[in-house]
């Protein structure tokens, strides 16, 4: 399955990665992580406006799950932070650890 996960690009859709994905993960789930960019809302989280700020540069978060973006074969981070609702996807140089 392929979904949108908050981010700037509206070409950025992800899906499950597969076992051999896992063992090139630079971040691992349940690790503490911080953004390292400011992530503004690309459409798809419907309960913020467009372009609305989703996660300021610093917010610390924890990494719940991880995919991989289809066009890129990238992984993407998907971090639960405190106070921001749904989980937003971050690719890994958007991330740095706690």
């Amino acid at each position: 399955m392929n979904v949108k996960v908050g981010h700037s690009d509206p070409s950025f859709h992800v899906s499950a990665p597969s076992e051999t994905d896992a063992r090139d993960l630079k971040y691992q789930r349940g690790q503490q992580v911080r953004a390292a960019v400011v992530l503004n809302n690309d459409g798809s989280h419907t309960a913020h406006d467009p372009d609305a700020l989703l996660v300021p540069a610093g917010a610390s978060g924890e990494i719940v799950k991880t995919d991989v973006h289809v066009a890129s074969n990238a992984p993407v981070y998907m971090v639960e932070f405190s106070g921001i609702r749904p989980v937003v996807g971050f690719l890994e140089q958007e991330i740095t650890p706690e």
